[in-house]
């Protein structure tokens, strides 16, 4: 790397701005811990030119949803020559994309629960709505709600009753063109962090996230101190953890992504852990899981950051 500074990336124009600042706050003072020249940046019409000039050694991205977890910003700093931290651009694309990633994840035998999709122009022009009772038969009720892209939770929607799926489609239309239908699986959040990449990467503590008063661990519940209770380790069988360990780096290791990602799963009545999805940027926030599981592994934050940036790398 060259003698320039960090820069961290954080803010945006995505409706994880203000998430994506306090990671981005929270890497920046991790950094300085560390005796790094730190320079934080938040992305807009200048970026290039901000780059540029300041000739920065790294990039951290602290970019959460679409400009930042999508690959969208990668391809830039690839272009720029500027190391980064976290997944390539074809990793975050997968992984941002719950579509895609959950047909990689169902063709590599990877457990996730049943769905189906359908994009926004099959909606309104091609008749979807008449599919629906299909849809239902198939999957059950209750039917889990949610934009194929996009982070945090925002926008799903749980129907319980025939009657709330076309009204849960609309809400999740309003984030993304393209719907997923989801077979609903009543069970225990969990998340696992995951360092590094290929067969090095390693996985930090189970972390399960307990909400309180609420359906499943919605946006309100991950970044409102005090609606969600966070278990670090979870209290789960040895024997659990270690699946769910092994399940995680199979899923980060099966979209190619590298730095660091965060699985979440759910563990179901019977003992069967199901994956919901995978997080290319993980939150860094005071109430996020990243740091939990940090904690939990006897390193710390500023560790794990560390290691994220030492990783820093042109893409795969």
């Amino acid at each position: 790397m060259s003698a320039g500074p960090v820069v961290v990336l954080a803010g945006g124009r995505s409706m994880e701005r203000e998430v994506s600042l306090r990671s981005g706050a929270s890497v920046v003072a991790s950094l300085r811990r560390g005796g790094h020249e730190v320079l934080s940046v938040d992305p807009d019409e200048r970026l290039v030119a901000t780059l540029r000039a300041e000739r920065p050694s790294a990039a951290f991205v602290a970019l959460h949803g679409s400009g930042g977890e999508d690959g969208t910003v990668q391809e830039l700093l690839e272009i720029l020559e500027i190391p980064y931290t976290g997944s390539g651009v074809l990793a975050c694309q997968r992984s941002w994309d719950k579509v895609r990633s959950k047909s990689i994840f169902a063709a590599d035998g990877i457990p996730t629960p049943e769905w189906t999709a359908f994009s926004q122009q099959a909606f309104r022009e091609l008749g979807a709505a008449e599919a629906l009772p299909d849809i239902v038969d198939k999957l059950g009720l209750p039917l889990v709600v949610k934009p194929s892209r996009q982070g945090s939770a925002l926008g799903i929607g749980v129907a319980r009753e025939p009657g709330q799926v076309a009204s849960a489609l609309m809400s999740a239309l309003s984030y993304d063109d393209h719907v997923l239908l989801e077979r609903w699986v009543s069970g225990r959040e969990l998340a696992v962090t995951i360092l590094g990449h290929g067969e090095g990467a390693t996985a930090l503590p189970v972390v399960e996230a307990v909400p309180k008063g609420r359906d499943f661990y919605d946006f309100e519940a991950r970044y409102t101190p005090g609606l969600t209770e966070l278990h670090a380790p979870a209290d789960i069988p040895a024997e659990t953890a270690s699946e769910a360990s092994s399940i995680a780096l199979a899923c980060h290791r099966s979209l190619g992504c590298r730095g660091f990602s965060r699985v979440d799963l759910l563990l179901d009545e019977s003992d069967a852990l199901w994956v919901l999805e995978v997080n290319a940027i993980p939150g860094m926030t005071d109430t996020s899981l990243l740091p939990k599981a940090a904690e939990a592994a006897g390193s710390g934050f500023d560790e794990v950051v560390e290691r994220v940036l030492a990783d820093a790398t042109l893409g795969l």
